[in-house]
């Protein structure tokens, strides 16, 4: 193994390991590394959905262990976003400026993450009682789908700050919604590409086994151990890192 392969082996799994302690699966980290590594943009997109399926898979399994998941809260989500997320697949990547406006967007995401989480008495992480308007999850679900589906994500970096700057969940439910939401979208979105161009990079099982050891630990710590404001904070350090990988050329 040369010395960029294993750069990209440890990016991996750093990646894997801070976005699944606030149940993210990398996405747009990966798509980051993978730019800043040189590789083709052809195996950039397949790469970062297989790695999202298997980090996501495990975030999944550890929030709704410890039970952060909620079947009515995902739901709305789930069904819109995966039929759009399947036809975001099939398309091509959006261009530069699409991605500084989603840059734009991020950014904003952050800082009002980073303005919540100084509030006092805001991180409940009971059970929410409260029922998303079907029309409103389905419509949420369905332009995330799309737009992840197209870029190579699996959409939860966007949900979670929705989710939680309307009040919708705790932090630990946010991440608990957010890891099978990206779960989905993301077998969706591979399953689109892989019709649309039959590829899949040859080391991608290499790649998914560096992810899936930090997605292990990342996701342990931020099921159990982290406070909801430390998940916050986290949160919003990832939405701010995604947004410059987006904005500034690699």
């Amino acid at each position: 193994m040369d010395a960029a392969a294993f750069v990209l082996l440890a990016l991996i799994f750093v990646i894997a390991a801070l976005y699944s302690s606030v149940g993210q699966a990398g996405g747009s980290g990966y798509l980051a590394a993978m730019a800043l590594m040189g590789m083709a943009p052809a195996a950039m997109k397949p790469t970062a959905l297989c790695l999202n399926i298997v980090v996501a898979l495990i975030a999944t399994a550890r929030f709704s262990r410890a039970g952060y998941f909620s079947w009515r809260l995902f739901w709305p989500f789930a069904l819109g976003s995966i039929p759009f997320s399947f036809v975001g697949g099939l398309l091509a990547l959006p261009s530069p400026v699409y991605k500084g406006l989603v840059g734009v967007l991020l950014l904003f995401a952050s800082a009002m993450l980073v303005r919540k989480s100084e509030k006092p008495g805001e991180d409940d992480d009971s059970p929410s009682t409260i029922r998303v308007a079907v029309p409103t999850g389905l419509t949420i679900g369905g332009v995330i789908g799309l737009l992840s589906g197209m870029i190579g994500i699996g959409g939860g970096i966007f949900l979670s700050p929705v989710v939680l700057l309307r009040g919708w969940a705790g932090a630990r439910q946010s991440s608990g919604l957010a890891a099978p939401f990206i779960l989905v979208n993301s077998i969706a979105a591979l399953a689109g590409h892989y019709l649309a161009t039959g590829y899949i990079p040859a080391p991608a099982p290499l790649w998914a086994a560096a992810a899936a050891v930090g997605g292990l630990i990342g996701a342990g710590l931020g099921s159990r151990a982290l406070s909801p404001v430390a998940i916050r904070r986290i949160l919003a350090l990832v939405l701010l890192i995604a947004a410059v990988k987006l904005i500034v050329p690699a």
